[in-house]
Order: structure tokens, then C-alpha cells, then sequence
């Protein structure tokens, strides 16, 4: 006879996503679309502590004249004040992912959202720019560790149609708190001075730590030793990759540091891929995974569509203040409409691609995104925003909406319940990734003034546009035999 747990996990596998074959569920686990007693403060922890890294990410930005003006740092050193985060988020989220997997993710949730409140508090103090950097790269390393560990206790916690609304639910948090990033931010520069922007991080973490505590159980440590050589590797390569990128973006331009940061990450990408495979089932990220069409699929379609959408995060705020004549705070409530749509659609999508499957989602999404990146052409930082900008971001943020959640759900469903947060962490790198190379070209468009940057931008929203509409191609072609065989 059949055993009923494996078809109870069957049928929690999203239509268009197969999980990999090594996968053996335990009796135990929860049952098809089934959700913990506590399902709220689950909910909630998670996504306090992810909000963390969510406003960090935007609030930033707005403070970096004023951190400047302090601190008397320029241009290229204020870029450093970002990147700083931004380096050791992305080369850290893979072994952030698999320490959770390994020693449990509660546990690591809450040690990476300490560590994230008491480098806030540093930054908050820092009495120079040298240690205001340091402060940020250990904002960076809290930020790796909590990130991917929220999203796989959710995975581990909910199944099921539960599951994609809970996802749903923590991508709405996270839009809507990078929303209210910039604006906030500044307000509080103008109001209380920047340092406060790093202050407001610690309630917010010291809550999400008691609930986290109290409400959220642990997850059953994994079986076998961390994957040192791999989390090394993987560290090193991400590592390099990263630096060189960030390294291009601060300088506008290649250098021979930049090219053999380049270089190196590559090689040590494929060093950690061999090393992999020679380890197997003792590996951190098992190869296996990328034997699944599904997560072949949504990886390329992650750096696709967050590279075309790091180039607008970065690009469209800085056209309106210096081709526009935009305040800080007026830019930042010009990206509003973007993240409101995409947190008050995100719960419904969640919850409509265990119904039907992700294929669909993740095809119409990008493809409707790229459509908005196209009506971004037509933009000119003088003229009305509501005729100009408003009807592209409104676009664009509709189709984020509909591909957000399905592609957190599906990435989630494509691997056993053992490695979720190795899966999520990942995936984060590689949109990370995507929106560093992004942030890189974005620096050509920046390098110009006057009606030539006006150019400049159009020109890069249509690579934009064709970027997102390539991912949502990438969604139809690698999803749909999956798709046949989960509908049989």
C-alpha cells in the first residue's frame, strides 16, 4: 500500500514545481494546507525581523547627505555606507540559509536579529565614517542570518494553501516596509537627524526576538555537520562576486581590482560546485536540486527580474531629484505606489498559486512588469508625476504583485523541508545578485546631466522591460512540463 503521508506531501508540491526525488517525508509532518495553533505570532515574528532588512535596504539612501555632511565623507565613500551592507548580505545569505538548516532556525533567526539591533545601535553612535562602515557590515552578516531563516520557518511551519498565504502575507510586510523606508527616513533626518534611522531598528528587533522566543518552535537540527569546506567556498565566491560588483558601482567604471574580484568569484564558484559534488549527500547546497527543471527555471527568472528591478529602484529616484528638482522625502513617496500594490496583492497571490500553480503567476507577472518598465520611456522628471511616472509604477507594481509571492511559495515547494532555508537563501543571493549588476550598469546612467540623463534612463528602462519580459519566458518554457505531470 501507498503511504498517505507521501501523498499528502504530493499534493502539497504547488502545480509547477516537482520536488526532488530525494525527498522522504516524515508520518509526522503536517498535513495538506495545515497551519500551526499559533499561526499569528509565527506570522509576526517572521515578519518583524525580516522588515528589519526590508527598511534598512531604503531608509538609507535618504540619510547618505546628511551622514556625509557629518561624518565629512564624499560621494564614493557615502556609496561605501550601502555597499558596506549590502556586500556581506549577499555573501552570507547561502551559509546564513544552511546554519539554520543545521542548528535550527529559530535559533539562528534570533542570533542574526541581535546581532542586526546591536550594529544598529553602533551605526547609531559611530563617531567616524571608518567605524560607521564597520557597524554596517556587521548590520549586513545580522541581516544574512535572519533573512533566509524567517522565510524557511514558514516553510517548515505552513503547508499548502496555508502556506502561500502566510508567504504572501510576509512578502506584503516586506513591500510595505520598504515602502515606508524612504519617507520615513526623511522625515526622521529632518526631524531627529540620521542617526535616528539606525535607532528605530531596535524596538522593532527586541520584539521580533520575544515573540520568536515565545511563540515560534524550533526546527528539528539537521542530521549532518555544517558543509565547512562548502560554507567557505560559497562565502569566498559570493564574496569576491559581490566585492567586484560593488567595487564597479562605487567607481562607475571596470579597474583591474574589479576584474580579478571577478575573476576569482568565478573560479571559486566553480571550485565550490566540484567540491559539492564530490561530497554530496554531506553537501550544504545538494546538487540535486538543480536537476529540478522548477529551480533551474526560477533561479535564472530571480536574477532576470530583480536585476530589472534593482536598475528602477536605483535609477528613478535619482532621475527625480537631479533631473526634477525632487526633495529626498517627495522621491521617496514617488515609489510608494509601487510597494502599496504589491503588499496589498501579494497575500491573494500567495494563496492563488497553490490553487492553480505557479506557471501562470510567474508568466503573465513579469512579462505585465515589463510592460510598465516600457511606459517608463515616456518619463520626464519635469513634467506631472500622476501623467509621467505615476502610470508605469502602477504597472510595473502590478505585475511584481502577481509574481513576488509565487515565486517565494514556489522556491520553497521545489526542495525537501530539510534545506528551505538553504533553497531561500539562495534564491535572495542570487536576486541580490541580479540587483548589483544592476546598481553597477546603473552607474553609466548616473555619470550624465541635463536632457542626456533623461536619455540615459529611457534607454535603460527598455533593457529593463526586456529583462522582465525574458523571465517571464524563462517561467512558461521550464515550468510547463512540471506543470503536465503535477495536473496528471
Amino acid at each position: 500500500m501507498s503511504d498517505p503521508a507521501c501523498k499528502a506531501d504530493r499534493r502539497r508540491v504547488p502545480k509547477g514545481v516537482t520536488a526532488p526525488e530525494t525527498h522522504s517525508p516524515k508520518p509526522s509532518m503536517p498535513s495538506v494546507n495545515s497551519a500551526p495553533a499559533n499561526a499569528g505570532w509565527i506570522l509576526t515574528a517572521t515578519m518583524l525581523a525580516s522588515s528589519l532588512a526590508f527598511i534598512d535596504g531604503s531608509v538609507t539612501n535618504v540619510a547618505l547627505p546628511s551622514i556625509g555632511k557629518d561624518l565629512h565623507g564624499d560621494a564614493a565613500s557615502m556609496q561605501w555606507v550601502i555597499n558596506a551592507y549590502l556586500l556581506p548580505l549577499s555573501a552570507l545569505l547561502l551559509i546564513g540559509g544552511a546554519a539554520g538548516d543545521r542548528f535550527g532556525r529559530r535559533r539562528v533567526l534570533i542570533l542574526g536579529t541581535a546581532l542586526f539591533a546591536v550594529a544598529s545601535v553602533l551605526c547609531a553612535i559611530a563617531s567616524d565614517l571608518t567605524l560607521l562602515l564597520a557597524a554596517r557590515v556587521v548590520q549586513g552578516i545580522g541581516a544574512a542570518m535572519l533573512m533566509p531563516n524567517s522565510l524557511g520557518i514558514l516553510g517548515t511551519a505552513f503547508s499548502g494553501e496555508s502556506r502561500g498565504r502566510a508567504v504572501g502575507t510576509w512578502a506584503s510586510a516586506g513591500a510595505i516596509a520598504s515602502a515606508i523606508g524612504p519617507p520615513l527616513g526623511g522625515w526622521l533626518v529632518g526631524a531627529a537627524g540620521w542617526r535616528a534611522i539606525f535607532l528605530i531598528n531596535v524596538p522593532v528587533a527586541l520584539a521580533a526576538i520575544v515573540v520568536a522566543w515565545n511563540f515560534v518552535k524550533e526546527s528539528a537540527e539537521g542530521k549532518q555537520p555544517l558543509d565547512v569546506p562548502g560554507a567557505v567556498l560559497a562565502t569566498m565566491a559570493l564574496g569576491a562576486l559581490t566585492w567586484s560588483l560593488t567595487l564597479w558601482s562605487s567607481q562607475h567604471q571596470g579597474s583591474p581590482e574589479a576584474w580579478a574580484g571577478l575573476i576569482a568569484g568565478i573560479v571559486l564558484l566553480g571550485v565550490f560546485v566540484w567540491v559539492e559534488h564530490r561530497r554530496r549527500a554531506e553537501a550544504m547546497m545538494p546538487l540535486a536540486m538543480f536537476a529540478s527543471r522548477p529551480f533551474i527555471g526560477l533561479t535564472l527568472l530571480t536574477f532576470l527580474l530583480y536585476g530589472a528591478l534593482g536598475g528602477l529602484l536605483v535609477l528613478l529616484p535619482y532621475l527625480l531629484i537631479v533631473g526634477g528638482g525632487y526633495t529626498p522625502l517627495q522621491a521617496g513617496l514617488a515609489l510608494l505606489p509601487f510597494s502599496l500594490v504589491i503588499g496589498g496583492a501579494s497575500r491573494l497571490m500567495g494563496r492563488t498559486t497553490e490553487q492553480i500553480g505557479p506557471r501562470w503567476p510567474l508568466t503573465i507577472g513579469p512579462i505585465v512588469t515589463g510592460l510598465g518598465f516600457l511606459l517608463l520611456v515616456r518619463v520626464d522628471p519635469t513634467a506631472s508625476y500622476w501623467t509621467s511616472v505615476m502610470p508605469g509604477m502602477v504597472v510595473i507594481a502590478v505585475g511584481m504583485a502577481g509574481a513576488v509571492a509565487p515565486l517565494t511559495t514556489s522556491v520553497l515547494s521545489s526542495v525537501d523541508r530539510e534545506h528551505t532555508g538553504t533553497a531561500s537563501g539562495f534564491n535572495s543571493a542570487i536576486a541580490r545578485t541580479g540587483g548589483l549588476i544592476a546598481t553597477a550598469l546603473a552607474g553609466a546612467v548616473m555619470a550624465q546631466t541635463g536632457t542626456a540623463l533623461t536619455s540615459a534612463f529611457k534607454s535603460a528602462a527598455v533593457i529593463a522591460a526586456v529583462l522582465a519580459i525574458a523571465s517571464g519566458c524563462v517561467a512558461f518554457v521550464t515550468l510547463r512540463a512540471e506543470l503536465g505531470q503535477a495536473a496528471d
